[in-house]
């Protein structure tokens, strides 16, 4: 028989070290899941994604226990790798941080086309384009 689910949260820690306290920890606490319990299982889970912001999906029974699916990095956090940037441009239209290649494009795109809401490549490269575009990063033509 399939338990009933309380909720579905979403949460935004970053790969292998996640901690108990907020926002996790109070998000899970108020649905009476143990914390501690998810926060091992997260950070075995993301080990290798250190250093990264991995978002986890996190479905809450009402007998408190839980299942999560851990989804792929933002696309700003994928840029922001790709380039080795600290963070994007305060003024996007103005100061530019740097420039993408179409292949680079292609290939952030390619790794986030699971999580995109797209049914076609050239979709997902325009949806990375546009997050580029108002972090103040320039992407070639």
């Amino acid at each position: 028989m399939a338990k009933k689910i309380k909720t579905v949260i979403k949460v935004f820690p970053m790969g292998g070290s996640a901690t108990p306290a907020p926002p996790i920890g109070p998000a899970l606490g108020q649905h009476g899941v143990n914390i501690m319990e998810f926060v091992n299982q997260y950070n075995k889970a993301t080990a290798d994604k250190k250093g990264m912001v991995i978002p986890a999906e996190i479905t809450i029974y009402e007998d408190r226990t839980f299942t999560f699916v851990v989804k792929l990095p933002p696309v700003s956090a994928m840029i922001k790798k790709e380039m080795n940037l600290k963070s994007g441009s305060g003024e996007p239209n103005k100061k530019k941080v740097g420039k993408l290649s179409k292949a680079q494009v292609e290939k952030i795109a390619k790794e986030k086309m699971p999580d995109l809401n797209a049914t076609t490549l050239e979709a997902a490269v325009a949806m990375v384009e546009g997050t580029a575009r108002s972090m103040g990063v320039e992407v070639e033509k």
